[in-house]
């Protein structure tokens, strides 16, 4: 059963960021720089930042859930790229927006870069394996 401690834990901070991002979405015009290219750096910046965040949201409740760390950012990536297409098709309704290709592969990739992170780095339980082993280990010339 889920708490109202774990709610607020785990669960409410990817609401949170998802409404954030819906809100930036609902915004008929941004504010832009002047230098053309600029602007899109730091658009597609934070694109690619913003689901990188909610990838690793998503994983936090995910990684409690399954015990295979593959499955847990599956689904963590999953659930930020379905929330992107989600918000790519609201921004088609928003006047003087457009839902964008370009703009969905860069949130992807931002999911899966943090996904990678995530499992690029040592499982605890691993680390600690590995420090007992090389402990015990006695080296002979």
């Amino acid at each position: 059963m889920l708490s109202v401690r774990s709610f607020f834990r785990l669960w409410l901070p990817p609401l949170l960021w998802m409404g954030l991002i819906f809100w930036f979405s609902a915004q008929s015009q941004l504010p832009g720089l002047t230098v053309t290219w600029l602007d899109w750096l730091l658009k597609h910046s934070g694109h690619f930042g913003g689901y990188a965040i909610l990838a690793l949201l998503w994983w936090r409740i995910t990684v409690r859930s399954f015990q295979d760390r593959y499955v847990a950012a599956a689904l963590a990536f999953a659930g930020a790229l379905l929330y992107a297409i989600s918000d790519e098709i609201h921004q088609s309704f928003v006047p003087g927006r457009d839902a964008s290709w370009i703009d969905l592969i860069i949130d992807g990739l931002g999911a899966m870069s943090a996904m990678g992170v995530v499992l690029g780095r040592k499982h605890p339980g691993k680390r600690q394996v590995e420090a007992t082993h090389s402990a015990t280990m006695i080296d002979f010339p």
